[in-house]
C-alpha cells in the first residue's frame, strides 16, 4: 500500500508541473468543504513547480516557519497570508459565481 501512495504522489507532482493542470488542481481543491485540502494542494503545486520554501517565504514576506505552518494540514492562515503566498507564486485568488447543478 505504501508503494502505491508514493507512486500517486510522484504522479501528482509530475502532472502539477503543467501550469494549467496546477491551476485546475488548486481550483478543485478550493471547492472542497475542508479548507485544509487547498493548503495541501498549494504545497504540492509549490513542490511540483520547483519552489523553495525559504525563497517563497521571503517573497511572501513571511518567516519560513510560519509558511510551513500555513501549508500544513493544521494550518489556519489569514486571508492576507494566503494572498501573499499566492502572489509570490505568481497566482491570485478570484471569486466567481457559484455554478449550480442543472
Amino acid at each position: 500500500m505504501k508503494n502505491r501512495l508514493i507512486d500517486y504522489q510522484e504522479d501528482l507532482i509530475e502532472s502539477l508541473r503543467d501550469p494549467q493542470e496546477a491551476l485546475n488542481y488548486l481550483n478543485a481543491a478550493l471547492m472542497d468543504e475542508d479548507e485544509r485540502i487547498f493548503l495541501l494542494a498549494l504545497k504540492s503545486v509549490l513542490e511540483a513547480q520547483g519552489g523553495d520554501m525559504t525563497n517563497l517565504a521571503k517573497e511572501a514576506n513571511l518567516n519560513r516557519e510560519n509558511l510551513y505552518r500555513i501549508l500544513s494540514p493544521k494550518g489556519n492562515p489569514k486571508l492576507t497570508s494566503i494572498k501573499s503566498v499566492l502572489n509570490a507564486m505568481g497566482l491570485e485568488l478570484a471569486v466567481q459565481e457559484h455554478r449550480t447543478k442543472p
